[in-house]
């Protein structure tokens, strides 16, 4: 039986898996997964390659119990695979991590010190490499890092306006979801290699969202900053904020820090206008004005914030959605791009709500692409490269 890698991606509300084995340095899958919906009714999804698909109710609520499920069901389902080595999606690699690593204890506890930057995914990200280190003694982990798509950025837009020296520090703009990003490079590379090297922006719409301006396949900006609050509004955070309110929180409405951080993390975004849900699948199917109110205000910051990052390019040449909210409503992207027609975007109406692969019309003077993701694949390659398998023996 050939060698596996297995990723983890642990998410705000869920936790990914998926098996691969390893043929010639590429990963081939043979199963993934998910348990979803923690911090609510949560549910196990499995699915193995060529065979059917089963889904199960969970008894707990946590990502170390997802984990634990996911490792148990691995051990039943192939019993004789061999784990090589696993690897792990990493929100935050800060200032010293701009490429996949193998994990030993000195780097595990230099990205528990990022824990503060990334409150939702950190501590369940490592909470996965040390359930993995666990179950698969001696098998190398690789930390696969979200931010180290957005590395390469020109000063001006890593930095923010304060002193010098906070920078320097390591104060700055990171950006998020970079293995989402590196996939849909590669995949427009594959479907559109003219489109590919031109000036594009990327909506990964999802629980989490973002924007990055790529230009030749490489990150030129992102509307996430120095944490995964800044930018889009997304399912239960706020996005792009002022300052001063947050000021005026802590100083007259008395806040304390725990206090602020549950606001603008669990509290706000979808949820918080809306009053009902986070999830766009129930704000779409709600009758009430809130939840119409709270998509219309996601929609409008989306063209916003496209256009800024249209500005950075000087230009627009492609559109990419993806993501769950991206790949799936069609509500939300004739909403975007009907917006921006002003820039010349034109939408195909039809293809748009049969979530056709290319839903722009023949006039839009930018291509318009609905692209699923797959950062268990990117975090997969990265792991077999990063642990050096797969490679023919030397004569």
């Amino acid at each position: 039986m050939p060698e596996h890698v297995l990723t983890l991606n642990a998410g705000s509300s869920s936790v990914k898996f998926a098996l691969f084995a390893i043929e010639t340095n590429h990963p081939v899958p043979v199963a993934s997964g998910q348990v979803e919906g923690l911090g609510a009714e949560p549910r196990f999804h499995t699915y193995i390659v060529g065979g059917r698909r089963h889904e199960s109710t969970l008894g707990f609520n946590d990502h170390t119990g997802a984990i634990g499920a996911i490792v148990v069901w691995l051990t039943r389902a192939f019993p004789h695979a061999i784990i090589a080595a696993v690897g792990h999606r990493v929100v935050h690699g800060g200032v010293s991590y701009a490429a996949p690593v193998v994990v030993d204890d000195a780097i595990m506890s230099s990205l528990e010190m990022l824990v503060p930057l990334a409150p939702l995914h950190q501590p369940h990200n490592l909470a996965g490499v040390k359930a993995a280190r666990k179950a698969f003694p001696g098998v190398q982990q690789i930390a696969c890092f979200d931010t180290a798509f957005h590395r390469g950025h020109d000063f001006i837009n890593d930095v923010y306006a304060l002193p010098r020296d906070y920078y320097n520090r390591g104060l700055r703009r990171f950006g998020f979801h970079g293995l989402s990003y590196e996939f849909i490079a590669r995949r427009l590379q594959e479907i559109d290699p003219v489109r590919a090297g031109q000036r594009i922006v990327v909506a990964h719409l999802g629980n989490g969202a973002s924007l990055c301006a790529m230009k030749d396949g490489r990150s030129v900006a992102t509307t996430m900053g120095f944490s995964a609050l800044e930018g889009l509004p997304m399912g239960t955070r706020c996005g792009r904020i002022d300052p001063g309110l947050l000021l005026y929180l802590l100083q007259h409405e008395k806040l304390s820090a725990p206090d602020l951080t549950r606001l603008l993390y669990r509290e706000s975004g979808l949820l918080g206008l809306s009053g009902i849900s986070q999830d766009m699948r129930t704000l779409e199917a709600s009758g009430s004005p809130e939840a119409q109110e709270a998509i219309a205000y996601f929609v409008h910051h989306i063209r916003m914030e496209i256009a800024a990052l249209a500005a950075a390019l000087e230009g627009l040449d492609a559109l990419v959605f993806t993501g769950g909210i991206g790949e799936h409503s069609a509500h939300v992207r004739a909403g975007v791009v009907t917006g921006l027609n002003w820039l010349g975007v034109k939408l195909d109406a039809g293809a748009n709500a049969r979530n056709a692969q290319l839903i722009s019309s023949a006039a839009s003077c930018a291509s318009v692409y609905v692209l699923a993701t797959d950062e268990e694949s990117m975090i997969a390659r990265h792991t077999i490269d990063a642990a050096g398998l797969g490679r023919p023996a030397a004569a």
